[in-house]
């Protein structure tokens, strides 16, 4: 085999099991990672609005709910330039798809 075949073969290999991963990963979040917040998905969205738009939201108030509300925007990020309300209304659609 020539020098740039195996590269290709490597490089093939590489990208499958990355995509594998990420493919995985996104199956994750949607079946049982959000399942997480179906108990009150209003009240999670609420605290997800009160992140996104105070510099202290939880103030002197206990901040575990909001580090719970935090793991949803990692699992499903904001998008460049989308407005806050698009944003939360996109979070709520997949949370209760993932409720049904």
């Amino acid at each position: 085999m020539s020098g740039v075949f195996r590269l290709a073969v490597v490089f093939g290999a590489v990208a499958v099991v990355l995509l594998s991963i990420f493919r995985f990963a996104a199956w994750r979040a949607d079946g049982e990672l959000l399942s997480r917040y179906c108990d009150e998905p209003e009240a999670h969205l609420a605290l997800v609005e009160r992140l996104l738009t105070e510099s202290k939201p939880a103030g002197e108030d206990s901040r575990r709910p909001y580090i719970i509300a935090a793991k949803l925007i990692y699992l499903i990020p904001q998008e460049d330039g989308e407005p806050n309300e698009d944003y939360l209304r996109r979070l709520g659609q997949r949370i209760r798809g993932a409720c049904r």
